[in-house]
């Protein structure tokens, strides 16, 4: 199957940085003033990097090859300034191509966390969606203690899992594409998906 990232020529894809199956994503938790994202490779080397600004009216997220933040592989912005249901718009800044889009679905996530998918023409084409609405209520009103888990699918077919682990300290969740074996989830949107839910819904557990 033949998607855009395929027709992306960067020397990060050819590297294989989108295109590993797995990675671990660590967050550090008491940062008062915003919030950075170390995502690992399955040999342990920095895939991505990003880095959010604290007390901005409106989303603007970029993803980078490390900390010196010197090559930009994603961009991640809000469409409108402190919407709860708000679409982030997901560009490839090399090419200026617009991979797709992100949708919070508002309302619903209230109790239960769920995000659509949305092509590069805003049709909806998958959904990423907390685990259960039980363990969701369990963590909104009981605990925070119960680390989120999320699985993400296309057509019917999962494509993603987020899964965190539980640490007082560090932020670490595992995401896995290695469900997806018809490459059916754009490998940028996916981890865009995984810097959203670390930004936004990791705020909400903060």
């Amino acid at each position: 199957m033949t998607t855009a990232l395929q027709h992306r020529p960067s020397s990060d894809l050819a590297s294989g940085r989108f295109g590993q199956s797995r990675y671990m994503i660590r967050r550090k938790f008491f940062k008062i003033f915003g919030g950075a994202f170390h995502i690992y490779d399955p040999a342990g080397n920095v895939a991505f990097y990003s880095k959010m600004k604290a007390f901005k009216l409106k989303e603007d997220l970029r993803v980078y090859t490390g900390e010196d933040m010197a090559e930009e592989v994603l961009s991640i912005k809000a469409r409108s300034i402190l919407d709860f249901g708000a679409t982030y718009d997901v560009t490839d800044p090399a090419t200026g191509e617009r991979v797709g889009a992100l949708r919070r679905k508002g309302l619903k996530s209230i109790l239960r966390d769920e995000w659509l998918i949305l092509d590069a023409n805003d049709q909806e084409v998958g959904m990423i969606q907390e685990d259960s609405m039980l363990l969701a209520l369990v963590r909104r009103f009981l605990s925070n203690l119960v680390p989120q888990t999320f699985k993400g699918d296309m057509g019917g077919v999962q494509v993603l899992s987020f899964r965190q682990h539980f640490n007082p300290f560090i932020q670490k969740i595992d995401l896995d594409f290695s469900m997806d074996t018809d490459g059916r989830l754009d490998r940028r949107l996916g981890i865009a998906a995984s810097v959203l839910l670390c930004a936004i819904e990791g705020r909400q557990q903060g």
